[in-house]
């Protein structure tokens, strides 16, 4: 098997087409937040009754875990990001359907906006709070971004696949 059959497959083009998608929109929509809109300097900003605007900056990993404050730490969890978005992309060359493509796309995509992030900022820019306040409790749900959003719809589309769509989302 030729290097270039580790990365290169069916659907890989949907794969890579969804991947960059979501880096680009995710970038573009946290480039306006912070240098345009100025979000950091407007403070949280009331979009509807359950969806608020508000700044996080997030120096660990989902729901903001294992937080880094050292340049090594933050160095350690890209090096892990790079391995993952490695990995995701030889699984996405095997990917058997189009929605396997997509899904492992979204996946990716959302981990190199992130990665972006990391490597610009030193910590990934989430900016979206859901919230509900009902009979006096305040639930709030973790800030996240599009990227992280891409990620899990990415991973429900796997569940889907793998349930619902034969052997095409098994892993290699």
């Amino acid at each position: 098997m030729s290097r270039a059959a580790y990365f290169v497959g069916p659907h890989t083009g949907i794969g890579l087409g969804a991947a960059v998608a979501t880096a680009a929109i995710d970038q573009a929509a946290k480039l306006w937040l912070l240098f345009v809109f100025d979000l950091a300097a407007r403070g949280r900003v009331t979009i509807t009754p359950f969806m608020d605007l508000v700044l996080v900056w997030n120096t660990g990993i989902s729901y903001g875990l294992f937080q880094q404050d050292t340049v090594l730490g933050q160095w350690g969890l890209l090096a892990v990001k790079i391995v993952a978005v490695t990995l995701l992309w030889m699984w996405l060359a095997r990917a058997g359907s189009a929605l396997c493509a997509l899904a492992l796309g979204l996946i990716i995509g959302g981990g190199l906006g992130n990665g972006i992030d990391r490597l610009a900022h030193g910590a990934v820019a989430d900016y979206v709070l859901l919230h509900v306040t009902a009979a006096g409790m305040d639930l709030r749900w973790y800030v996240f971004n599009i990227a992280d959003a891409g990620v899990v719809v990415g991973v429900a589309l796997l569940l889907y696949d793998s349930v619902f769509g034969g052997d095409a989302a098994k892993a290699p």
